[in-house]
């Protein structure tokens, strides 16, 4: 006499939820060893076989620098009137190069991860994400060189430091709530319009000729300067270099350009949960 055992197969479908506002931060949290590990791992990809390594954190930065102050202060003489130029330039480079290296290996971050995309369940949102935080270590050099910078000028008399720095921290997210923004909305533009690696190197070099990191924005119009004011790295740049060199905040110029990132965040989430459900079949 046999016996016959049915066996039942359950499949399992795990797909994003519907509503583009769910940002699923549960699972988010439940891999963030995920999210670690991936942003280390681009850490060491970068500079993996570099002949110097991460001086190139430091020399970039600085080489920079003394290209634009040699051009700005010598040549065209767009003197900061308050603060050393080389301090002035410095210190919105920094946080200029955070942006535009977290953009763009956030960009490419879901095509560069295939595998992992189309092969195992989580949160999509981290690969952008965790790109995007890979570049706080450049930062992190970055601002080495600006506080001996500071603290240079600082013996010569020529900077004064006041209880504003204790605003720095702020500014800095800001700017990684914007580079993390953009990260995600360009990463999922990328999966399905492949121009996008194309189009955004130059679209960012005129977004940084476009914002006032080696020039001040006193030198435009009044009309301009609120012009200026909408793009949402004005505002960060100001409250950064007001916070570290003890200049006037303008407040009106910094709550444009944080409502801006407010909106450009939205914007990002929107898209990216309407086309996270395809990702894997487009990719």
């Amino acid at each position: 006499m046999s016996t016959e055992i049915e066996k039942s197969t359950e499949i399992t479908y795990i797909k994003p939820q519907s509503a583009w506002f769910n940002l699923d931060l549960k699972d988010f949290w439940t891999y963030r060893e995920l999210l670690y590990f991936l942003t280390w791992r681009d850490v060491k990809v970068r500079y993996k076989q570099t002949a110097i390594g991460v001086v190139w954190a430091i020399l970039q930065p600085v080489l920079t620098t003394a290209i634009f102050t040699l051009i700005f202060s010598t040549v065209a003489r767009f003197e900061s009137q308050s603060v050393p130029y080389p301090l002035f330039a410095l210190s919105g480079f920094l946080v200029w190069l955070f942006v535009f290296n977290a953009v763009s290996f956030a960009a490419n971050s879901l095509v560069g991860n295939t595998n992992l995309v189309t092969k195992i369940y989580f949160p999509r949102l981290i690969v952008p994400v965790s790109a995007t935080l890979s570049g706080l270590f450049d930062l992190l050099f970055s601002f080495a060189v600006l506080a001996a910078m500071m603290i240079y000028y600082f013996l010569k008399g020529a900077l004064a430091l006041s209880w504003q720095i204790a605003m720095v921290p702020v500014f800095v997210f800001l700017a990684i709530l914007l580079a993390v923004s953009l990260g995600t909305l360009f990463s999922a533009l990328n999966v399905r319009f492949r121009d996008v690696k194309f189009a955004l190197p130059f679209a960012l070099q005129v977004w940084m000729f476009a914002s006032p990191i080696f020039y001040p924005p006193e030198i435009l119009s009044e009309k301009a300067r609120f012009v200026l004011a909408f793009n949402p790295l004005t505002g960060i740049l100001q409250g950064f270099r007001a916070a570290l060199l003890a200049e006037r905040f303008d407040w009106l110029t910094i709550g444009i350009g944080a409502g801006m990132i407010v909106v450009l965040t939205i914007l990002s989430l929107f898209v990216f949960k309407r086309m996270e459900d395809d990702f894997a079949d487009m990719i």
